[in-house]
């Protein structure tokens, strides 16, 4: 999945698009209990509720492709009779109408989602005719591919705020009545995924709120897929990596840290000032043994460093873009131009102290030395001569020009 395909999904999630055809949910309680089920059309819903309903389905396929949705694969075994990924398949087919599938689906969140409070899950069902494209991105009037999919959300139910209001039956402001209220979605996955304008079975694309924890507990026992981490939790990785490598100067660890991003960020964009598009450059050792030798860095913590990142990403693509702290990296930046502009004042101080001030070059230890500041005008005409074998400057002077000798004017002395 990409941009581009996660904004041609959130488009048909809109109120004049949309062609849900069924939800289905289960409402459990902070003791794992069912204490509802709901199977309903979706298009009979209320206006408020398919507008709130359809809300939940939207935040969804919320956030960026990376970091708040990842693609996970399915392995072999979980493809093969039994797996996983048939019953999702199962579930899909069945348009969410088989009871016993949808149960089983329930019992498997509630083993494997982790949560304290009350939740609700959400299963939506939507068939989508994908449209022919031509080469220039423009639709075509004939479906190339029917897309059928189901979406799972899995939102916490929270008891509303505390506060005051008008209490109707006793005509009084009082305390309001608080009731149960259900949050946005924190976690969900659709499947199948949807990748490249098309539907690939072999994949499910797994939506997180908070990029800081991917809850791997959820991907593994859930869906069956091995662990993936966000672009969020590959960069504090990374940056643990090299605060690891200076645990014994935390000044250094930051400084080194930044040296690195920098250099990351100017091969990022390199690369897309040399294509003209945005291309994702991987990590690799020769990539690291670069970064790591223009900076600088001693072998030793080179070395470390560079182990720990093995160590960590054996087993997954990391593209250098999810290592870079943008935010970070640009207040450090800003800093070092502060220091530096500091630097060049400082020396910039040191050199006119070198210079004899103009008024030491006027003072009376120097009587015999003259300066003169004049218009351009005045100076093109100033000239010496000698009188009285006496040599003159010789200084033209009309009724506008005025003339200032140490500060005095020549017409007060």
């Amino acid at each position: 999945m990409n941009k581009k395909d996660l904004l041609e999904l959130r488009r048909r999630l809109k109120k004049e698009s949309c062609n849900i055809d069924r939800m289905a949910g289960c409402y459990v309680d902070s003791n794992k209990n069912r204490v509802l089920k709901i199977n309903e059309s979706f298009l009979s819903l209320e206006t408020e509720e398919f507008q709130k309903f359809l809300e939940i389905a939207r935040k969804t396929l919320g956030g960026t492709v990376g970091n708040n949705i990842l693609e996970l694969d399915f392995p072999k075994e979980e493809e093969e009779a039994g797996g996983k990924q048939q019953f999702f398949n199962g579930l899909r087919s069945s348009s969410l109408e088989n009871e016993e599938l949808l149960d089983r689906l329930y019992d498997l969140i509630i083993q494997g989602y982790h949560c304290e409070g009350n939740y609700l899950i959400l299963l939506f069902h939507d068939i989508y005719d994908i449209m022919t494209r031509t080469s220039d991105n423009m639709k075509l009037d004939e479906s190339e591919e029917v897309y059928e999919y189901i979406l799972v959300a899995i939102c916490p139910v929270e008891l509303s705020k505390p506060g005051l209001g008008y209490r109707s039956d006793e005509n009084r402001i009082g305390a309001r009545i608080r009731d149960w209220v259900v949050a946005s979605p924190e976690i969900g996955f659709l499947f199948p995924a949807f990748d490249d304008h098309s539907s690939n079975i072999h994949r499910v694309d797994y939506f997180i709120k908070d990029p800081k924890n991917s809850r791997p507990e959820f991907i593994e026992d859930v869906l069956g897929c091995g662990v993936k981490r966000t672009a969020t939790e590959k960069k504090k990785t990374f940056t643990d990596i090299v605060k690891q490598a200076y645990r014994e100067d935390e000044e250094k660890a930051k400084e080194v840290l930044m040296d690195i991003q920098e250099s990351l960020s100017i091969m990022k964009n390199g690369e897309s000032e040399e294509t003209g598009a945005e291309k994702e450059i991987m990590l690799s050792e020769p990539l690291m043994d670069r970064v790591l030798k223009e900076n600088d860095i001693k072998p030793e913590k080179a070395e470390l460093i560079k182990d720990n990142c093995n160590k960590e990403f054996a087993e997954e693509e990391v593209a250098i873009e999810n290592l870079i702290d943008e935010k970070a990296l640009n207040e450090a930046m800003k800093e070092k131009e502060q220091r530096e502009l500091v630097k060049k004042v400082a020396s910039l101080e040191a050199e006119l102290k070198s210079v004899p001030s103009r008024d030491k070059a006027i003072g009376d230890e120097d009587l015999d030395d003259v300066i003169v500041n004049a218009k351009a005008f005045v100076a093109d005409n100033i000239r010496t001569d000698y009188i009285d074998e006496a040599k003159y400057l010789l200084i033209p002077l009309d009724e506008f020009t005025q003339v200032r000798i140490n500060g005095e004017y020549l017409e007060d002395r």
